[in-house]
């Protein structure tokens, strides 16, 4: 069963991400180390006493779809109602709506664990808050008002409505179309697919952020605008009117996160209502609602890498465990009698090494970039946009390398179970299954690898990225000066790793400068493993740096030795790879 790894999630949050200098400066309000102690400790409680176990039946039972309802698992409607009174929901809304106002890094630390305890729970009340997000910096005064404290407290879900069964990725192809009604609503009209949350049994109103466009709205994304549409109309006095024609056609059946009901959602199809239409309402200006839509996917992107964090954590529990239990063969030095436990054989150390490893250094990516959009909103002028930049830049590494070695460390956990990861009872693969998508999801990770090279690496005028890869060697000078014989080489693979990111940084920038998009493009998604590994090796080495402990300083020198050095072949891949590429594709898939 999880159990939250409370001290090694706070001393990341302090002394590698940069919670404890934020607070020493004042940085976050009025909240103290002790506070922050104290709600990660009961949020740890709470993911393993009441999330965990209820996960069994979120995955093999499902959420079940019936006439346009939706039901989720056994326990889990009675778990939502637990979460939302123990002010979960509220943690970091806005104080004036109810929240706790609380800063992004303890957030995102709580909805790590949350993930480990079951992805599929903890997937519904994320999109509840990009949209809290959305509408508080978007919306109107009279939006605001009527929704945002039943979003705040978790009373209300919201949802987000992007992908329409033509357009995935591509928001050119945006169908759904919102008619004016006269009276300062809209008519919404359309069908929408992988709506996470977009029905369910939690709460009694489900808020649904909607793209679409507007009868003479500009073609491609330039003519998009957001719409609130509410399951339910809201009176003036705040009870629910009216059912809305938002209706739920049916729930998909998933690889994995089946407690998550995934929805195919149809807007005035006239299942309800007297007129034609879903009523909804504008969410900031006309034609502009990608921009709105962002905040949301912002929120998103980093929400979804704590979701590959998550699972490599609960898959590497559940390896771990299984492993010193199991007992096969005899490990080399093992003069007792009969098998050792496989954890004693070097393969199956250096799998969940490998494991562990890879969860610390994606824990500490998502943390850094966490504690980057809190510097962003408690700081102003040069410094904000700084922090703003360096949000943006750690943003894509953040949802990708997190997600990716999600995947990998699951499918490590059912290697190491063996035969008996392949068998559904024992659980193992069921973080595999879930791990899977995201990846995909909230922008593909090939999405996240292009918006790095095209859009991050510009910033501030291209030399951001070598300010932050100036600040990632500074561990390397402080980790020679530690003089600590733990660490081994690491200083050296550290050093070599981020001369590699600095050659190729410099070739994505002069090949966009040289119009060489394509080969760019092609050794985009190498590149950004390539940052991820580099970065996230130069953070583990802080915060064992700053722990001056035996298991962090040998975690660390087994990251720099044992996969750190696939940064030289990535570095050739993201520099090198696209001739062949090319060739290969004109040859094969023409």
């Amino acid at each position: 069963m999880y159990r939250a790894p409370v001290a090694e999630i706070a001393h990341t949050l302090k002394h590698t991400a940069g919670l404890k200098a934020a607070l020493d400066e004042g940085r976050l309000g009025d909240l103290t180390e002790d506070l922050a102690d104290a709600i990660l400790e009961e949020a740890g409680r709470f993911a393993g006493d009441e999330i965990a176990p209820l996960y069994k039946a979120g995955d093999e039972i499902g959420a079940v779809w019936k006439d346009g309802a939706v039901t989720t698992p056994p326990g889990w409607k009675e778990l939502y109602a637990r979460w939302i009174r123990g002010g979960w929901n509220a943690l970091a809304g806005p104080v004036e709506y109810g929240g706790q106002g609380l800063p992004a890094m303890l957030a995102i630390a709580v909805l790590e664990m949350w993930n480990s305890g079951s992805m599929g729970f903890a997937v519904g009340p994320t999109l509840t808050f990009g949209a809290v997000e959305a509408i508080e910096k978007h919306a109107s005064e009279e939006l605001k008002r009527t929704y945002l404290a039943k979003l705040v407290s978790g009373e209300w879900m919201g949802t987000m409505n992007l992908t329409e069964p033509q357009a995935g990725s591509d928001l050119n192809a945006l169908r759904t179309r919102a008619e004016p009604a006269g009276d300062g609503t809209y008519r919404i009209f359309g069908q929408k697919i992988f709506i996470t949350y977009g029905e369910h049994d939690f709460t009694d109103n489900i808020v649904h952020m909607v793209l679409a466009r507007l009868p003479d709205a500009p073609a491609g994304t330039r003519g998009i605008s957001l719409f609130l549409v509410p399951k339910y109309l809201v009176n003036a006095d705040g009870a629910l009117g009216a059912r809305n024609d938002a209706y739920c056609a049916s729930i998909e059946h998933k690889l994995g996160i089946n407690g998550s009901p995934t929805c195919v959602m149809l807007y005035g199809d006239g299942k309800f209502g007297d007129a034609p239409g879903a009523i909804g309402w504008l969410v900031g200006e006309e034609n502009k609602g990608l921009a709105c839509m962002f905040t949301m996917m912002n929120n998103a992107r980093l929400a979804v890498g704590i979701q590959g964090v998550a699972v490599a954590e609960a898959s590497y529990q559940k390896a771990k465990a299984y492993a010193g239990e199991r007992r096969q063969g005899r490990a080399p030095g093992d003069s007792g009698e009969g098998m050792s436990p496989i954890v004693e054989h070097p393969d199956v150390r250096r799998n969940l090494l490998t494991m562990k490893a890879l969860t610390e250094a994606a824990r500490a990516l998502c943390y850094s970039c966490a504690h980057a959009l809190d510097m962003a909103r408690a700081t102003e002028g040069d410094e904000r946009r700084h922090w703003q930049d360096r949000a943006g830049l750690l943003t894509p590494l953040a949802k990708a390398f997190p997600t990716d070695i999600g995947v990998e460390v699951a499918s490590l956990g059912i290697q190491v179970h063996g035969g008996m990861g392949f068998i559904e009872e024992t659980g193992a693969a069921g973080f595999y299954r879930d791990a899977r998508i995201a990846p995909i999801y909230e922008g593909t990770n090939g999405i996240q690898s292009i918006d790095l090279v095209m859009r991050k690496l510009p910033l501030g005028g291209g030399e951001h990225v070598h300010a932050y890869i100036g600040e990632l060697r500074g561990e390397v000078e402080m980790l020679r000066a530690s003089n600590r014989p733990g660490f081994g080489h690491t200083a050296g693979h550290l050093e070599r790793a981020l001369d590699e990111l600095e050659e190729a940084t410099r070739f994505m920038q002069r090949a966009q400068a040289d119009g060489r998009v394509s080969d760019a493009l092609a050794g985009a998604t190498p590149y950004l493993r390539l940052f991820s590994l580099a970065a996230g090796a130069a953070l583990m080495a802080r915060g064992a740096r700053k722990a001056e402990a035996a298991p962090q300083t040998a975690l660390c020198r087994f990251f720099a030795e044992n996969l750190l050095p696939e940064s030289s072949a990535l570095k050739d891949r993201a520099v090198n790879g696209a001739a062949s590429l090319d060739e290969a594709a004109a040859a094969i898939l023409a």
